[in-house]
């Protein structure tokens, strides 16, 4: 149990535990879990003390505007000293600021110091009202309003929130069409490739089951599309695909199948055809090979004894090698049920999910979120959809599975 909620359980609940917070490494004040309130003296210290001087300068430059700034002045620097007063926050303020001045790079674990709420609301507040004061100052008594801005929004931003933001990840997910779209090319590539793979699985088995010189052979050769690592396949498949020198797109336009050989990879139902047709190819044998196994498993003298009853083939195909095939063909269909939802390599190398998201999968589109645009906490909750997902596929056919496994043993006894 230990080593399956390790391997099992464990990831998928990080993978839940990171969904609940906006995580964006492309956001420096998002790129890791906060729960609570923190201030980046480094931020800090580099617009602070450069907006107090450029104040005082200001004052001295124009008297028409000293007394506001003043007063400005006099709110940073209580400010300042209200950070101060934090025993905590003086020993890494003390320390940044010595490292800024000798030009220095200042470690994350000095940057980021904690603080309570009420000493972050009052810093955002304070700098907000400093804000609203510049910007109400008339620019031409005040030459260096740009600037004094600038610093100030600035320190606005050193303010680092919690970014725990609950189920709201999982919220707009739900809400958004470019998931259901993933969602549905997801199942619909999923049941079309699997009945595929299996009508064509089933057919292959059962002439390999057949005795004819060099079966041996021909079971070995069937398997190679199968022993090809799936991108490589895809990679394949892309330029048999090409619209203008591509074997295959070529044979499809002259059969009649495509209108253009370029249909196949830039129009929707061509590039999704593309994909399933690769897919067929490439895993059928692996669903012939596990029904295979299950037709070894069938007794031969029940075909003789069907064969004295006057059972003809399709007779005994239909009530003895689909009924005893039952178990492999359900085992065969979980595997392949759950590697085809979960369907990312083939897809991505052949046709990275276009054209128009046409292709675009649920891993896919995790894959995307996660890591092209860098946002960790929604591509986690869609890692969590996909588990839940396959969770409740296996758990219908594990129901199934056990169903007839159990009848099958009532029936012996």
């Amino acid at each position: 149990m230990t080593l399956i909620f390790l391997v099992a359980v464990w990831p998928v609940m990080q993978s839940f535990y990171f969904s609940l917070f906006d995580l964006r490494l492309n956001d420096p004040s998002k790129s890791s879990v906060n729960s609570s309130y923190s201030i980046d003296l480094e931020r800090y210290l580099n617009n602070a003390p450069f907006l107090l001087g450029a104040l005082g300068q200001a004052v001295s430059e124009d008297e028409t505007v000293a007394e506001e700034l003043t007063a400005i002045k006099q709110q940073l620097q209580s400010l300042d000293e209200t950070l101060q007063s934090d025993a905590n926050v003086k020993e890494k303020y003390d320390a940044v600021n010595e490292k800024l001045i000798n030009f220095e790079n200042v470690s994350s674990d000095l940057q980021f110091v904690k603080v309570d709420k009420e000493t972050s609301a009052q810093y955002l507040e304070t700098v907000e009202v400093i804000q609203n004061r510049l910007d109400e100052l008339p620019e031409a008594q005040l030459p260096q309003k740009t600037k004094l801005v600038g610093l100030a929004s600035g320190m606005n931003d050193a303010i680092v929130q919690p970014n725990f933001i609950g189920l709201r990840h999982y919220e707009n997910n739900f809400s958004d069409p470019r998931m259901w779209k993933a969602l549905w090319n997801t199942t619909f590539f999923t049941v079309v490739s699997v009945f595929c793979e299996l009508l064509f699985g089933l057919g292959i088995a059962l002439l390999l089951h057949k005795t004819f010189f060099g079966r041996g052979l021909v079971r070995a050769t069937i398997l190679i599309p199968w022993a090809v690592p799936t991108a490589v396949s895809a990679l394949m498949w892309k330029f048999l695909y090409d619209g203008q020198n591509g074997v295959v797109a070529r044979i499809f336009e002259q059969v009649g199948l495509i209108s253009r050989m370029s249909d196949l990879l830039t129009t929707e139902a061509g590039a999704m055809f593309a994909v399933i047709f690769s897919d067929v190819w490439k895993t059928t044998p692996y669903m012939a090979l596990l029904i295979l196994a299950g037709l070894q498993t069938i007794p031969h003298t029940l075909y003789e004894a069907a064969g004295i009853d006057g059972a003809g083939r399709w007779k005994q195909f239909l009530m003895i090698t689909l009924p005893m095939l039952k178990s492999s063909i359900l085992v065969a269909l979980l595997f392949r049920t759950l590697d085809a939802f979960r369907v990312f390599d083939l897809i991505f190398v052949l046709t990275g999910g276009g054209p128009g998201n046409a292709t675009e999968t649920i891993s896919i589109l995790a894959y995307k979120v996660m890591f092209s645009q860098t946002n960790f906490g929604e591509g986690s909750a869609l890692s969590v959809i996909v588990f839940v997902c396959v969770a409740i596929i296996s758990a219908i056919y594990i129901k199934i599975l056990g169903k007839d496994l159990l009848s099958d043993g009532t029936a012996k006894s």
